[in-house]
């Protein structure tokens, strides 16, 4: 199985029809999205569109869960630059839409891949497996071979011993892409960056490959027509900074 792994696009579909012409090349017979398709930018339904269109695996992500709980009543509606995002695309988006979204589930178990697909760490949502430290927690409480996660919005790798959790464990990032295999000794989590907002410095869209025949992970950095969606997120009337870190990948 070939995985086309897709996170936080955060509605971003400039960068998503980079990503998927980049991907077209590239065989793959799945589409996992990590989480994370809403929040922050200016198109919404299009991201949704493209995403049943590809019949990609969706998990939870926490700006999804949000809007969410912004549709049904469940949150405080607070001043901040996420909320007024959220409100603004809830504002967009269909019944249709919202219900598809509902349908997403805080995590999957993938007994064909033998990997587990969630948004924060293979064992919370809202959680980051963004240190040593983090991971380590993570494969302490998850006994799992192979995670995949988003979030962090900065490809990365996460690695330890198939055995009791210990010090042994190793991270590597690929914020100019990059290839990973597997060891047949390890556990891993594994972080394809992310689509729409990438945060480690480098503003090029991120997505990743795995083939789980040959265990091996590649992370791709694609440029896109950030100056459009600059001009798309400026011209909805979002707040400037959701335009401008996209040209600096923050």
């Amino acid at each position: 199985m070939r995985l086309l792994l897709l996170s936080d696009i955060h509605a971003n579909q400039t960068a998503l029809e980079a990503v998927l012409s980049d991907a077209e090349s590239k065989r793959h017979e799945q589409v996992i999205h990590l989480g994370d398709a809403l929040g922050y930018g200016p198109h919404p339904r299009e991201v949704l569109d493209t995403l049943r269109d590809l019949d990609a695996v969706c998990v939870m992500g926490n700006h999804d869960q949000m809007l969410l709980d912004y549709a049904e009543g469940r949150r405080e509606i607070k001043e901040s630059i996420v909320s007024q995002a959220l409100l603004w695309q809830l504002e967009r988006l269909s019944e249709r839409d919202v219900a598809w979204v509902r349908t997403w589930r805080d995590g999957i178990d993938d007994p064909d891949v033998g990997a587990r697909y969630r948004h924060g760490t293979p064992v919370s949502l809202d959680d980051y497996t963004d240190s040593v430290t983090a991971a380590r927690d993570a494969f302490q409480q998850w006994q799992g071979r192979l995670g995949f996660v988003g979030h962090t919005h900065a490809p990365s790798v996460y690695a330890t011993l198939n055995a009791p959790v210990g010090e042994w464990i190793k991270h590597q990032a690929f914020q100019e892409g990059g290839s990973y295999m597997v060891p047949p000794s390890a556990r891993v989590i594994l972080n394809p960056g992310s689509v729409g907002q990438p945060r480690d410095g480098n503003p090029r869209a991120s997505y990743a490959i795995f083939d789980s025949v040959r265990g091996h992970f590649e992370v791709f950095r694609v440029a896109y027509n950030i100056g459009r969606a600059q001009e798309a997120a400026l011209n909805a009337g979002l707040p400037q900074v959701l335009a401008a870190r996209l040209a600096i990948g923050k």
